[in-house]
């Protein structure tokens, strides 16, 4: 790693650490030649699949562009930055372990609303709105009902399997294995 401050081609590493939640390495360096510190983040380069535009356009997977179309839905909506990288994270983990070399941009943009509808549901339907292509007011009524209807994230959680995991026994369903 070159300098910054000098681009001398010798650095040290004075300390390293993984950033919570995440797949990277923090490390703070320090120049041999100037003395200058600065930190750099190392994280692994997965091979993503590549998105199938709806116009038969391919292009890569750009953990950027879906973290902003994520962020424009959550504007001013009360969601950590920590939980809107924890829902990037989920997605891009998705499509990288989807399987295949290539995945439509329509599947991309579910599993887009299925970590919105568990973060915020307001964005949820700003989201769907344009991904959907929204073209009047009972399209958002429709929507909103349909969101009503479905458990929410936590009820979702807290529910009790109807069927039992033969695997994995009564514990699986939260069910005390004694009684």
């Amino acid at each position: 790693m070159h300098c910054p401050f000098c681009t001398a081609p010798d650095t040290k590493v004075v300390d390293s650490r993984l950033v919570a939640d995440t797949n990277q390495i923090r490390r703070r360096r320090e120049c041999v030649k100037c003395s200058e510190r600065y930190t750099t983040y190392e994280s692994v380069e997965l091979n993503l699949p590549r998105v199938v535009k709806t116009t038969g356009e391919r292009e890569s997977f750009n953990e950027q562009k879906l973290r902003g179309g994520m962020q424009r839905a959550l504007e001013k909506r009360p969601v950590s930055a920590e939980s809107l990288e924890a829902a990037v994270s989920h997605v891009s983990h998705r499509a990288m372990v989807c399987g295949e070399r290539e995945v439509a941009a329509g599947r991309i943009g579910e599993w887009v609303m299925d970590e919105l509808r568990e973060l915020d549901q307001v964005a949820y339907v700003r989201f769907a709105s344009v991904y959907r292509s929204f073209e009047d007011v009972n399209a958002f009524r429709e929507e909103i009902e349909r969101l009503e209807r479905e458990p929410s994230a936590a009820e979702r959680r807290d529910q009790i399997p109807l069927l039992v995991d033969p695997d994995t026994g009564p514990e699986a369903a939260g069910k005390d294995p004694s009684a």
